[in-house]
């Protein structure tokens, strides 16, 4: 985003690990604690109530605009205003060249993230998402609304927020779709984008998941 200004909002359980970071004029970077959860199934899922709280009680006040991402990601090139738009998705790294049966979304009837394997655009990553700040909150609305419903029905989808988030999109089209440019994993041995502008670090998520 340059040229613009720019908040950023780091969303962690661990406040008083985060660094100090010098930012250059216009950008600001505001730390905000959060629960934490013992699984990180909860981790990921809770952050859609998160933004959403947020988003009506502080981020419609600040921005005009929300870009949320997973903090393993890292830019590789630019990345400006050119993605944004009422509500974006951004096309999943993994699945972009597959047909919609092969879609991972959630197939048990019994879900609220249901969608028949005959639906569906495409399959949108959980890593990126944004848009206006009404427009966020609609989607995280959505995911977290419905992730409460199956809650109380123990049902927990297979891909946790990420499958509430395709479901949204099924039915409230996204005004744009990033392409993997976006959403990148080197690690992949596929090489077809010729900009990696976002890619997902590499990690262990076996060590991660089980702290």
């Amino acid at each position: 985003m340059v040229g613009h200004k720019v908040n950023y909002y780091v969303f962690t359980d661990r406040a008083k690990e985060m660094p100090n970071i010098t930012l250059a004029n216009g950008r600001q970077l505001e730390v905000l604690e959060v629960p934490s959860y013992k699984r990180w199934q909860d981790v990921s899922m809770r952050r859609m109530e998160m933004i959403r709280d947020y988003s009506q009680k502080k981020f419609i006040n600040e921005v005009d605009y929300l870009v949320c991402v997973d903090a393993d990601m890292k830019f590789m090139d630019e990345v400006g205003v050119e993605i944004l738009s009422d509500v974006f998705g951004t096309l999943h790294r993994a699945f972009y060249g597959a047909s919609r049966t092969q879609f991972p979304n959630e197939r048990r009837k019994a879900s609220a993230a249901y969608i028949p394997p005959d639906e569906g655009d495409f399959y949108y990553s959980g890593s990126i998402f944004g848009g206006t700040v009404e427009g966020v909150y609609k989607l995280t609305n959505f995911c977290h609304h419905e992730m409460m419903t199956d809650k109380k029905n123990n049902i927990e989808a297979i891909w946790h927020d990420e499958s509430y988030l395709n479901k949204y999109f099924l039915y409230h089209k996204p005004t744009k779709v990033l392409s993997v440019e976006y959403h990148w994993e080197d690690y992949l041995g596929v090489q077809e984008v010729k900009r990696k502008r976002f890619v997902l670090i590499r990690k262990n998520d076996t060590a991660i998941r089980n702290k």
